[in-house]
């Protein structure tokens, strides 16, 4: 750990050394290209005997894919779990999944994605003894999955569920009902997939006897379509796109509980005892009987943890809980062997872990402080500890801690600052840390759960390092700053050749969403080797993380409610006046940009801070939150028939006959996020109101705007937006 410290010295040093001269400038090419790529430890996963973990591995030369097992301690490699050459029908898998006891294996192939998280995709099922292969279905399916005893396996087709058992090959269908753009059944619709982050909506129960699914009536939801133009030659008439996509303030799909018994192929609906708008997670609890469900109602500040008997679908609300403002939806609820459970809250103005008994009456809150727990990575029984994520070192930074149930013997597992996150083994005794800071790319190392003893280094980035000493690069120099009574956090790159006695333009980067952050102490992304090529190109390039981020405490993040970019415009606009007042920046060149919710702030920006900035680029931006959907928007904003004025008020396009400055406009026209709509119709407004704008589109890329050479035409553009307007 010395060497690796006096490493990072002695790089820091030589940057320093080196003349600009003998150095090159970073090129968007280079960017884009990947030519900084950081190495990452492959996607790994422990296996239950907690001592051994295994990766996919990808031969490119001989076009083949393995499952490899490797020693945690020695890091040597045991064994080979899957080899393609032991499945001559299927050479090439996308992805892997054991069964419980891990005898069995699905493999994917042919997958496709839909949205955000949700795909299609070929299966088959390997038994890893018999090298048996069997295909779960011909058709593409979504979302399979092992019963307990990996004996059958529950899967979604065309919005239904069915079961295939593996022992017969009989294929059982669970649900009839499904109808796109209807009925779906298993899987969610697109707002709980992109809001609630999830897919699967079904799970079984311990011991495989019962099936669990959630149901989704999409029937007033209004639609959204969009035409996709297709490549020039191959597509005459557009294609149009149409699926349920609530906004706010309209229809949500109906939602609700099934249960379907196995033994009888009955299925019963769940009465719940009342109508909840959400039912954003199912969880079954150590009891194979005992079904938790987390159910809210539309404005997402009251929430009701439900238990669910299977055996007669009673239901007990067991705890309830409700916030001034909205509770955030989480995967850390836990049942322990007692089917007590860890959860998670910010009832005391901070992120913290409490332990409720199986009633729902609560233990102990484990951890307290004004600091907030960023990660819940799990429970060990034998040891009786809870291990987690905060920002006890510092809101910008990150370490692993492990505490016992009952709040006591907090150990601290990480040392040094920055970020740190972990992957435990499946018995707790040992945790990959993925470590990094601004001026260190990742490392792996594997420690000691107990106590956070290093074992050995994996893999890190000094390759990365070492041919980062041949460009100009700029140290990110983090502070705080006093906006508007908060100390925010903020980090400037400067010119490696700057000179305090001249004037720079300042460029402003942020997002600025609820309980986002920006100002972290990681290791460069591709935007900021964009900004340091700026920085190089005489641009001091700034981001501050104004009122609503995260990470600062609940009343910090939550100041925003009913009035999303109302403060965050006023603490940039206040930032970018503040920083104009130093001597070595210009205040009569000073632009922002940023990408979807930073695009709207960035066109709040330089509407409602005419005189303040010259320049804006918006890339995705949304116009309107009465054009964004109703999970996100109502849970800050409440409904436009609730809160008119929020919505209309804090609109950028409200104030577009505020511009003064040069303003580009970038989005994608397949978009199925932030709809291209919001964008057209802040064009109409700009229009009507005479003011000049450059606009940049691209044909059917979705809100990642990707493929190809699209990132390094978008970044092009925005550069040279830069150069001719700041």
């Amino acid at each position: 750990m010395k060497v690796h410290h006096l490493f990072i010295a002695v790089f820091l040093s030589a940057t320093s050394i080196l003349s600009a001269q003998e150095k090159k400038d970073i090129t968007l090419e280079e960017i884009w290209s990947g030519t900084f790529r950081q190495e990452y430890l492959q996607s790994l996963e422990s296996l239950k005997n907690g001592k051994e973990y295994a990766v996919q591995d990808y031969n490119r030369a001989a076009q083949s894919m393995n499952v490899e097992v490797y020693n945690y301690e020695s890091g040597e490699k045991t064994r080979t779990l899957i080899s393609s050459a032991d499945i001559p029908d299927l050479k090439f898998f996308q992805g892997y999944e054991l069964s419980e006891d891990e005898s069995k294996v699905l493999l994917s192939t042919e997958v496709e994605s839909i949205y955000r998280r949700s795909t299609l995709g070929v299966y088959y099922v390997y038994d890893l003894t018999s090298k048996k292969l069997q295909k779960v279905s011909d058709d593409k399916i979504q979302e399979p999955a092992f019963s307990p005893d990996n004996t059958q396996v529950a899967y979604v087709f065309e919005n239904n569920i069915y079961i295939k058992d593996l022992t017969n090959d009989k294929v059982t269908q669970v649900t009839t009902d499904g109808e796109n753009n209807k009925i779906i059944n298993g899987v969610t619709d697109w707002v709980y997939e992109e809001e609630f982050a999830f897919v699967r909506a079904f799970q079984w129960n311990k011991t495989g006897d019962k099936i669990a699914f959630l149901r989704f009536d999409e029937t007033e939801v209004p639609e959204f379509s969009m035409d996709l133009y297709g490549t020039y030659g191959k597509q005459l008439y557009p294609e149009e796109y149409t699926f349920k996509y609530p906004k706010a303030g309209e229809n949500n799909s109906i939602v609700t509980l099934h249960m379907y018994d196995v033994a009888s192929a009955k299925t019963s609906k769940v009465d719940l005892g009342k109508e909840y708008e959400y039912l954003p997670r199912i969880k079954w609890t150590n009891d194979a009987m005992t079904l938790s469900v987390q159910a809210m109602n539309r404005h997402q500040n009251d929430l009701d943890l439900i238990f669910v008997n299977a055996e007669n679908n009673s239901v007990k609300v067991i705890m309830n809980e409700k916030d001034d403002a909205y509770i955030d939806i989480t995967d850390n609820l836990t049942f322990l062997n007692d089917n007590s459970y860890i959860w998670t809250s910010e009832k005391d103005g901070w992120n913290h872990i409490y332990h409720f008994n199986k009633t729902g009456k609560l233990i102990n809150q484990v951890t307290k402080g004004d600091w907030d727990v960023t990660d819940y990575y799990g429970f060990d029984p034998k040891t009786g500890r809870i291990y987690f994520q905060s920002t006890e070192n510092g809101s910008i930074n990150r370490d692993v801690y492990s505490v016992m149930a009952n709040g006591k013997n907090k150990v601290r597992l990480t040392q040094k600052t920055g970020t740190n996150s972990a992957d435990f083994s499946a018995d707790y005794s040992y945790f990959i840390n993925s470590y990094t800071s601004a001026t260190t790319p990742y490392v792996f190392t594997l420690h000691k759960a107990k106590n956070g003893k290093i074992v050995r280094e994996i893999k890190d980035n000094s390759g990365l390092l070492e041919q980062l000493k041949g460009y100009n690069l700029s140290k990110k120099e983090f502070s705080t700053i006093n906006i508007n009574g908060n100390d925010l956090n903020m980090w400037m790159i400067k010119p490696t050749n700057f000179d305090s006695n001249k004037k720079y333009p300042l460029f402003l980067t942020q997002y600025s969403g609820p309980g986002s952050q920006s100002v972290a102490n990681t290791f460069m992304g591709a935007n900021d080797y964009w900004y340091e090529m700026l920085a190089e190109q005489g641009y001091v390039i700034a981001c501050i993380d104004g009122r609503g981020t995260g990470f600062k405490g609940s009343e910090f993040k939550k100041v925003t409610q009913h009035e999303l970019g109302k403060y965050e415009v006023q603490d940039q606009i206040s930032v970018a006046k503040k920083l104009g007042e130093r001597d070595y920046i210009d205040a009569g060149r000073i632009g922002i940009w940023g990408w979807s919710y930073g695009g709207f702030m960035a066109s709040n920006c330089i509407f409602q801070g005419a005189d303040t900035f010259k320049m804006a680029i918006a890339v995705a931006p949304v116009t309107s939150w009465r054009f964004y959907d109703s999970i996100y928007t109502e849970r800050y904003m409440g409904t436009p028939q609730e809160n008119p004025s929020g919505y209309d008020e804090n609109s950028p396009i409200t104030h577009v006959n505020e511009l003064k400055g040069k303003f580009l406009l970038v989005h994608g026209s397949g978009d199925d996020n932030v709809h291209f709509q919001n964008s057209m119709q802040m064009i109409e407004a700009l229009v009507q109101a005479n003011k000049q704008f450059d606009m940049q589109i691209y044909p059917d890329k979705n809100h990642g705007i990707f493929g190809g050479n699209t990132r390094l035409h978008l970044y092009t553009k925005m550069t040279n937006f830069i150069k001719e307007n700041l």
